[in-house]
């Protein structure tokens, strides 16, 4: 018991020591199994504080795998129907998913929102609990996996996102695939000017540099904590009127 309590402690302190998570840091529940399971609760700020406390955990010596429970404390909280109708509407309107047929889930049952305007080339499978959005489904490309993860998260409301959507035909990932996902999500935001924006990307890091407004410049920021499969981002992008 007392090695599990140190590894605890361990963990904890990790986290802690992120500078953008801080010492005050004070999960709801970290329990750890004697096999090294991590099982973390807690409501979080946003997305950046549970994407790096989540990595400070994983990277733990004696932490073997991590159950997720990190939410993020939603700034307009709305019900779980509310988010479903904003996140119906946002596949819908999403002219690269022209072609993907939505389907929403509810209570085991799975009923279609719309059959894809052309032949279909997947699906997406969307469901709601808590605030919490579940997307499954198939889509051709990690670049459309990703970017259905940004829409998702770019709804009021949303506490989180789990992004079991598979990619068909399988796509190996590099760096160039994450760049090339923030790119999108960046020329899709309008409170951004793509334009003024350099993303490079070195493991699952990403590093933005570039000139805009400062709120512009946060939205930038976020936009990238979004992508599904990034670790860290690194805001140099300088302000200007």
């Amino acid at each position: 018991m007392s090695e599990i309590t140190d590894l605890r402690a361990t963990a904890l302190a990790a986290i802690r020591s992120e500078s953008r998570v801080g010492p005050h840091f004070k999960p709801e529940n970290l329990a750890i199994a004697e096999d090294g399971t991590a099982t973390i609760e807690a409501e979080v700020g946003t997305v950046a504080i549970k994407r790096l406390a989540l990595e400070r955990l994983a990277g733990t010596r004696g932490i073997t795998a991590i159950v997720d429970r990190v939410h993020v404390k939603p700034a307009l909280p709305k019900s779980d129907d509310g988010i479903l109708d904003d996140l119906r509407k946002a596949f819908y309107d999403e002219p690269s998913f022209r072609a993907i047929a939505l389907k929403e889930a509810e209570n085991g049952q799975v009923k279609p929102v719309r059959e894809a305007f052309e032949e279909p080339r997947g699906e997406i499978v969307f469901e709601v609990h808590d605030g919490v959005v579940i997307l499954n489904g198939r889509l051709p490309g990690l670049a459309s996996k990703r970017l259905a993860g940004v829409l998702a998260w770019w709804v009021p409301g949303a506490r989180d996102v789990i992004n079991g959507i598979a990619v068909d035909p399988p796509e190996e990932d590099a760096p160039i695939r994450i760049e090339e996902a923030v790119r999108i999500a960046l020329d899709k935001d309008p409170f951004v000017d793509a334009e003024q924006v350099r993303v490079g990307v070195r493991n699952r890091t990403v590093h933005l540099t570039g000139a805009l407004p400062r709120d512009a410049r946060d939205a930038a920021e976020w936009d990238a904590w979004y992508v599904f499969g990034v670790d860290d981002v690194i805001n140099d992008i300088e302000v200007r009127p």
